[in-house]
């Protein structure tokens, strides 16, 4: 891998090919020459607003043309890209936008509210919206400027990805230039990729699904099939009408993708490859025999340059063995490596520079807690057998995997008890009818009151993101607790029966 990482490989893709396509999003060719030149435009407008190399800018855009310009004039002049989730709202929104202390956000016009509303200070930094006046971003992307100072390294600073905290706030991870440039080298490996594919891409690029696919287009001979969002219903029909050779998955989607009515056109497409993480064991067979293609599960964490394994022998329920930048090995809670077969703690190394994380943002205890002297840890159960296969077992420390997004207990939980009427919550994962894990919230009313679920619920979605809130409420009495007062999780039932359910209460 060059010094360079993957932003040079832009100018150089135009300069020869600037006719070839780096993209489609919902159809329209997006080629090198064109997203050169814009990102360069957009480039010269951020220094003209005062973003130096370093600086964070932050994203609240939906996938779109001008989103990739942005991301990739971000990449050119030496700032730091800090992709928010576009569902994000109140509090979460506010700790995100305070901790990265951006100069700049770009934002969709629909989410200025939720911005202006979060209770963040909006007077430390510039709100630009993707589009609507001369200022917006599309006008500064269509402006024409030329950029020509030297691009970042290899090493340099990209982006500051925030991943869900599993005991207390989201952790901005330090992704650099190289970084990405291995996320995408192990996106071709798990996917097989070859000159001439083209990857469909319904990910949204602010979750690292997503962003591990930027680079691809520009190391190898392969087009993204770009669109606005997942659809279940017009999923096969994009798939064949942009040709895709392959297919990502995350969460929910492949029981999603089973869910749909069988036709005679499930094997009409020239899909080679399903690849992404979290393929429950007992739909794997199904999904390949139904749709004709081999499932390539993986298991990584922004931490590790997104994609630590993947799984190319076909091992049922396995997510494979390393990529080759990286080793893995199970440890115990004494630090010690497991036998195979034994289950214990998913640690990683780095066996070439940079493959792993080197901190995270302004959060000097998480890094230490991550960043030992045997390796990365990740806070995962999993499991090595005899072959060398690694199994994902789920998660060691306190989150749920809703629809392929980490929640946080501590961020739920820090809303829910901020209502009047609550006491003290717990948050626990239960199974999902589909997908990996359904939030379930106990609740502690305040002596003499009384929650209403409804209301209760909706307060919660003016507050949380809906992959956030709470599918199930259920009221206790009391929690049983440690010692040291922390309520025992483990205690809690993780049945759903009797307990309120936001999707099927009242029709809603």
């Amino acid at each position: 891998m060059e010094d360079q990482g993957f932003i040079s490989r832009l100018p150089a893709r135009a300069a020869t090919l600037p006719d070839a396509i780096y993209a489609t999003f919902d159809g329209l060719p997006i080629t090198f020459a064109n997203l050169h030149r814009n990102s360069d435009s957009v480039a010269v407008e951020l220094r003209r607003l005062g973003v130096t190399k370093g600086d964070r800018v932050a994203l609240m855009l939906r996938n779109s043309p001008d989103s990739l310009a942005v991301l990739f004039a971000i990449a050119k002049c030496g700032a730091v890209w800090v992709p928010v989730n576009v569902q994000l709202r109140g509090d979460g929104l506010k700790y995100i936008l305070e901790h990265c202390d951006p100069r700049v956000v770009f934002a969709d016009r629909d989410l200025f509210a939720n911005i202006l509303e979060c209770g963040a200070d909006t007077t430390a930094f510039q709100l630009i919206a993707e589009k609507g006046d001369e200022a917006s971003l599309d006008h500064l992307a269509g402006r024409g400027h030329s950029f020509s100072e030297p691009l970042p390294l290899a090493d340099d600073l990209f982006a500051l990805n925030y991943t869900s905290g599993t005991t207390g706030r989201p952790k901005g991870v330090r992704v650099t230039h190289r970084m990405l440039r291995y996320a995408s080298e192990g996106a071709m490996l798990c996917s097989d990729a070859r000159d001439g594919d083209v990857f469909f891409v319904w990910e949204p690029l602010y979750h690292i699904g997503g962003a591990q696919l930027i680079p691809i287009p520009l190391v190898r001979d392969v087009t993204l099939s770009m669109v606005q969002r997942f659809s279940a219903s017009r999923f096969w029909d994009q798939v064949r009408d942009c040709g895709a050779t392959q297919i990502h998955y995350l969460g929910g989607v492949l029981q999603i993708l089973l869910k749909q009515p069988e036709t005679p056109r499930d094997r009409d497409h020239k899909v080679r490859v399903a690849w992404g993480g979290g393929c429950p064991r007992d739909i794997w067979r199904a999904f390949e025999q139904r749709f004709g293609m081999p499932l390539r599960e993986c298991y990584g964490m922004t931490e590790s340059s997104s994609i630590t394994t993947f799984n190319a022998n076909g091992a049922l329920g396995s997510v494979g063995t390393p990529v080759p930048w990286l080793s893995v090995e199970i440890l115990d809670e004494k630090g010690t490596r497991v036998a195979p077969g034994v289950h214990g703690e998913i640690v990683v190394h780095s066996r070439q520079e940079g493959a792993v994380f080197a901190g995270y943002f302004r959060n000097e205890e998480a890094t230490a807690k991550a960043l030992r002297p045997n390796g990365f840890h990740t806070g995962d159960l999993g499991m090595i057998d005899v072959d060398g296969n690694l199994y994902f077992l789920g998660r060691l420390t306190d989150s749920v995997r809703v629809k392929g997004e980490n929640v946080s207990a501590f961020e739920v939980e820090h809303v829910a008890g901020g209502h009047p009427m609550v006491e003290d919550c717990a948050l626990i994962g239960v199974k999902a009818e589909v997908g990996e894990q359904e939030i379930k919230l106990f609740i502690k009313p305040k002596a003499g009151t009384d929650i209403d679920y409804p209301v209760f619920s909706d307060w919660l979605a003016q507050r949380l993101a809906p992959f956030q809130n709470p599918r199930y409420l259920a009221v206790v009495d009391d929690f049983e607790r440690t010692p040291s007062q922390r309520i025992m999780k483990h205690r809690l039932p993780a049945s759903v029966e009797g307990s309120w359910d936001r999707l099927r209460s009242n029709g809603r």
